[in-house]
């Protein structure tokens, strides 16, 4: 399963999301950096801590002009007590297929129980990815202040390189 690489475009992924819509990555997130979350599984501590690091971090994230959006294996029922128990102010899609996603996003995955490794990814405004965070276990992730800042960082020099898109950070 390969791994996305920095300005490599964004697969297309279609999964339902709480609250009856249709989450369409990366369309949905088109004309904004962006964030993707996939997470373990309503059961994870981690990931419950990383959902609520991204909740409440909500001004800054928007004062950058980010979006967030989370997807994991998890039914729609616990989808959606995830999304009232921590109050998530971003959509959030379920059912995801793990081998589909593991071969579209390269993230790893958990053989039994079966689901899906925290997996994080920094889009720019086209779609392409900025960077990618994989982990083959409970810890590492992206944290909303490291993406805050990397964004602010690409959009103050993107008069350095043309545009946004092509500004990539070492």
């Amino acid at each position: 399963m390969p791994r996305l690489e920095n300005g490599q475009k964004f697969p297309s992924q279609q999964l339902p999301a709480v609250g009856g819509s249709t989450l369409s990555l990366p369309e949905d997130l088109t004309g904004s950096f962006a964030v993707v979350l996939v997470y373990r599984g309503a059961w994870c501590p981690y990931c419950n801590g990383q959902l609520r690091a991204f909740t409440r971090a909500q001004e800054s994230l928007e004062s950058a002009g980010l979006k967030v959006v989370a997807l994991s294996v998890d039914d729609e029922q616990t989808s959606t007590q995830l999304v009232e128990k921590l109050r998530l102010n971003f959509p959030v899609a379920y059912n995801a297929d793990p081998d589909e996603v593991a071969a579209t996003l390269g993230s790893y995955v958990n053989d039994d129980p079966r689901y899906l490794q925290s997996t994080g990814f920094v889009l720019a405004p086209d779609g392409t990815v900025v960077t990618a965070v994989y982990s083959s276990g409970a810890i590492g992730r992206l944290l909303p202040e490291d993406v805050v800042g990397l964004v602010r960082y690409i959009q103050e020099h993107a008069s350095d390189t043309g545009s946004s898109a092509d500004a990539k950070a070492t």
